[in-house]
């Protein structure tokens, strides 16, 4: 049982901890259920579910929503919304491997 608080701990700073329920996320952002459902269409966030089958979102994907969101009310549509939000993700991955990378490189010379 020792290790529990370390699980509990390890749980709260993992941003990919599905810990939100949808009505909460919604709540969270500003939004509705339907909007959390729309981005789960178009696959920009999936979240997991419980076992009882109910959409369960981390805090990653809470992000990733309200920059959805914001785009929205800026007046782009959700699909050209979600398409800037997966390239802006594959942009800042690339960016990231480039860096490492890079550091790698100079450690050889």
């Amino acid at each position: 049982m020792a290790s529990e608080p370390e699980d509990i701990d390890r749980k709260f700073d993992d941003e990919d901890y599905p810990a939100y329920s949808m009505g909460r996320a919604a709540e969270m952002l500003g939004t509705t259920p339907n909007f959390l459902r729309s981005l789960d269409r178009t696959e920009v966030i999936v979240p997991l579910r419980s076992a009882g089958g109910h959409r369960r979102y981390s805090r990653y994907q809470l992000r990733i929503a309200a920059r959805v969101r914001e785009l929205v009310d800026d007046g782009t549509p959700l699909e050209a919304a979600c398409r800037i939000i997966i390239l802006e993700d594959q942009l800042e991955e690339a960016q990231r491997i480039n860096a490492e990378m890079r550091s790698g490189h100079d450690e050889e010379s």
